[in-house]
């Protein structure tokens, strides 16, 4: 809040959209849940508290930019639809424990001043003032959106990967591989229709207590560079996801979800997490040696896109 503060006093006056924070989910569950992130912690479900504050900083953070006089104010959250691997009754309740937890835990205390069921208890408590400020009313909410996930009971022999990560063996849940979709270089499925599905899942969960909303994040990573003959850089596949991802969006509008605008992630090829430079989301190639920085097919893609309106 104090940092706010202090930029908002600064910038109100030009800067038109705000975030608060970004990605909850994935600081707490891979930074303090898996150790993936910094700060590099195992703490597992003794991670909640992480999300806790990150929630409650959200709320104070939106009560000091309000006073500062910025507006439109939201937040930025990664989604996913979550799929059983199975119709059995184990794998459904471990499928909607990880939806709980990874996309209900952040949603429900700010669209409704509320945690799902059953958590409360493993939260530092008592939340009850706390959830007055995390559930401030928002100007909108911002989704990012990569892929779904596939979620079942937790297989015999321990533990599974999640996006290259190792789970603990012990949790109630297990991490499938999507299969049958093409991946990206970072080996995460193509999945754009489930950008529609989870679209459709928050206007049924939430109702009218959900905002409008942003795409504050969809992208991919590719590593295609350069042409040494021509220079140019011809991502192809960069295209053909993105171009996917705003149909399926225009599916959900035509459905009835109120979304604002969509974000590519990102601009430029950037310093990616604990994957450092070595994914590349950007329309721009950048060279890490010289910096040059080189527009991909994509970025003239997207930018007649913008201009065509179509």
């Amino acid at each position: 809040a104090a940092y706010a503060s202090v930029v908002a006093e600064r910038l109100a006056d030009r800067v038109p959209m705000w975030i608060t924070i970004n990605e909850p989910a994935e600081v707490t569950l891979l930074g303090y849940g898996l150790g993936e992130h910094a700060p590099g912690k195992q703490l597992v479900f003794d991670a909640l508290p992480a999300a806790h504050h990150q929630l409650l900083a959200h709320g104070l953070g939106v009560q000091a930019l309000r006073a500062a006089g910025a507006r439109h104010i939201g937040i930025a959250a990664s989604h996913s639809p979550v799929w059983a691997a199975g119709d059995g009754e184990e794998d459904r309740a471990a499928a909607a424990l990880y939806d709980t937890l990874t996309n209900r835990l952040f949603a429900d205390p700010i669209l409704t001043g509320a945690y799902p069921d059953g958590l409360e208890s493993l939260l530092p408590g008592p939340v009850a003032e706390d959830l007055k400020a995390i559930s401030a009313p928002l100007d909108w909410y911002g989704v990012n959106y990569y892929n779904p996930m596939l979620v079942g009971a937790p297989a015999p022999a321990g533990g599974s990967a999640f996006g290259g990560i190792e789970i603990p063996s012990g949790l109630p849940f297990g991490i499938r591989e999507i299969e049958g979709y093409e991946r990206t270089d970072f080996d995460w499925p193509v999945v754009p229709d489930g950008l529609r599905e989870l679209l459709g899942t928050l206007r049924e969960r939430y109702g009218d207590r959900l905002p409008p909303l942003y795409i504050t994040e969809n992208g991919c990573s590719y590593g295609d560079g350069p042409d040494p003959g021509t220079g140019r850089i011809e991502d192809a596949r960069r295209i053909a996801y993105h171009e996917g991802h705003v149909r399926a969006l225009h599916e959900a509008i035509a459905e009835g979800a109120d979304v604002r605008g969509y974000f590519i992630w990102s601009i430029l090829d950037n310093f990616e997490w604990a994957e450092g430079y070595r994914q590349r989301f950007g329309l721009v190639h950048v060279d890490y040696e010289t910096l040059a920085r080189t527009p991909k097919e994509s970025y003239a893609w997207y930018r007649d896109l913008i201009k065509s309106g179509r």
